[in-house]
């Protein structure tokens, strides 16, 4: 007898839908399964066989093979041991199974028929409703997650007899209910951390204004125990709200990842990914034998923040390139090529040198001639390139870190980041995949950063006096009018760029006389 159950196999962050099917024949002894299966895969039959038997029911002793179709896409993982063993009892003849067609069913049996969960929940819901199917049954660990989806009822199950019981008496379960617009409302702005918490360091607290602003990348200089860790971790406090697209595209990521907590339904926050140097460049890209999202990735419409930037391996930082400008990431194996999205905002932090102590304003830097140079040379110049901000960050006065007067929140920084938001989601309405200053081309910066007379005179006149780079001239106009729309201003002031020329500090020759 042959039944079908439906399963999902997930690729990159989206899903496609497998068809299982089952046959008992009954001549030969014989288990098989096809399909392109993996060993994890190959290996469920004996946990499917410990579960079917401990529950009271016999696994049958007769040929079985249980194809997995489409063949060419590669089945992996031991999400499939449910699908397979309902299909078996039915194929078997010991419950019905006309029911199961109805139904993508997805989860991990341990050897006492108790369910797993298991990762990408979220795409494997949307594609169920997608492709017109009544319900979905998971384990009920990822329930509230799928459940998030509408138009699709959501069964979570904890045991195999679960299922057996529902295919018999429906009313026995209850589909899963999350509001999901209410739970994005309520859990959005909290934060357990804000930047009255901040001493002084106003001058810092401005240009990372600016960064959220605009969504420039970032990269912060200074001494150890300036504070440009508790800068930067309070800087996805002051920038716009998720939107309810942007947490389910979050989520989705999260998910197939495995990185969701139990219980979770939606990412209401935007990510703050914090990898250690020590990282490899596939975990910080993405990829392996069965691809999965790296830590860019997972900082999609967030912030990847790099601590101790020359202290990353040189591949792990040359892989950053291609995705800061694409925004996504694509992975290409033999037989497989996914593509994650990888839109975040970068924000690093470095020591100005090896003793940490170059142009600090009291100690002295104790470093050799030229190891400043060869410190700094760890970031390659197009990674460089790619950073708008350079801030340098100096050490809080003892009277500062005395005073017990708070600094501005993070509800009233938020609050300008979002107006100018507004203002540059007007202005490249008609560009896309435009959404913000850090992402206008040349040829846009032309139409929309057009200075003045005297503007042009202070940038050629900083370009040759500070002795900037070439490639810095683009990153002032664009950071220049990100602090313009802070203040909504149609045209760009002096002031704008006299800020803007302040942010680049590495692009100054001093920098590297020593």
């Amino acid at each position: 007898m042959i039944v079908k159950t439906i399963g999902s196999a997930v690729q990159g962050v989206e899903a496609i839908s497998i068809v299982i099917e089952v046959n008992v024949a009954p001549k030969g002894t014989q288990f098989h399964i096809v399909g392109l299966p993996d060993s994890a895969v190959k290996e469920s039959e004996q946990r499917i066989e410990s579960a079917i038997t401990n529950i009271g029911y016999r696994f049958p002793r007769f040929r079985t093979v249980v194809n997995m179709a489409p063949a060419n896409i590669r089945k992996a993982g031991s999400a499939y041991d449910l699908p397979i063993a309902l299909g078996l009892l039915a194929a078997s003849e010991q419950i019905d199974g006309s029911a199961l067609p109805q139904f993508t069913i997805m989860g991990e049996l341990s050897l006492d028929g108790t369910v797993q969960p298991i990762r990408g929940a979220l795409p494997i819901a949307i594609q169920a409703r997608k492709e017109g199917y009544k319900g979905l049954i998971i384990p009920a660990q990822n329930a509230r997650e799928a459940a998030m989806v509408n138009n699709l009822e959501v069964y979570g199950v904890s045991h195999l007899s679960d299922v057996i019981n529902f295919l018999q008496t429906p009313a026995s379960l209850q589909p899963a209910y999350v509001d999901t617009r209410a739970e994005f409302a309520a859990a959005q702005q909290q934060f357990d951390i804000d930047f009255n918490d901040v001493k002084g360091q106003y001058t810092i607290k401005r240009a990372l204004e600016i960064a959220a602003a605009g969504g420039h990348n970032a990269l912060l200089i200074g001494p150890p125990g300036a504070g440009k860790t508790m800068l930067a971790r309070r800087l996805s406090t002051i920038l716009p709200p998720l939107s309810l697209q942007e947490a389910l595209e979050t989520t989705k990521i999260h998910s197939v990842a495995g990185k969701l907590p139990v219980d979770a339904s939606l990412i209401t926050q935007r990510p703050f990914r914090s990898p250690h140097h020590t990282i490899s460049h596939t975990a910080l890209i993405g990829g392996g034998g069965i691809p999965q999202p790296g830590e860019i990735s997972l900082a999609h419409n967030g912030i990847l923040f790099l601590d101790e930037l020359p202290e990353f391996s040189r591949q792990a930082l040359e892989v950053m390139r291609q995705p800061l400008e694409e925004r996504k990431v694509a992975i290409a194996r033999a037989k497989l090529s996914v593509e994650f999205p990888a839109s975040f905002t970068l924000v690093a932090s470095m020591n100005p040198c090896p003793c940490g102590f170059f142009n600090h304003p009291v100690k002295p830097c104790t470093c050799a001639p030229g190891s400043v140079q060869r410190y700094l040379n760890r970031v390659s110049g197009p990674l460089m390139d790619r950073i708008d901000l350079h801030i340098e960050v100096t050490p809080v006065p003892v009277e500062s870190l005395m005073e017990n007067t708070s600094g501005e929140s993070s509800d009233s920084i938020r609050e300008r980041v979002m107006m100018a938001r507004e203002i540059q989601t007007a202005r490249f309405s008609g560009y896309k995949g435009i959404y913000c200053n850090a992402q206008m081309t040349s040829s846009l910066l032309k139409r929309v950063c057009q200075l003045s007379r005297d503007g042009e005179d202070l940038l050629k006149n900083a370009m040759q006096q500070l002795k900037l780079s070439a490639r810095a001239y683009d990153r002032i106009l664009k950071v220049s009018r990100t602090a313009a729309d802070l203040e909504a201003c149609e045209h760009i002031k002096t002031v704008h760029l006299a800020e803007a020329i302040h942010c680049r500090s590495l692009d100054r020759q001093d920098w590297w006389d020593k």
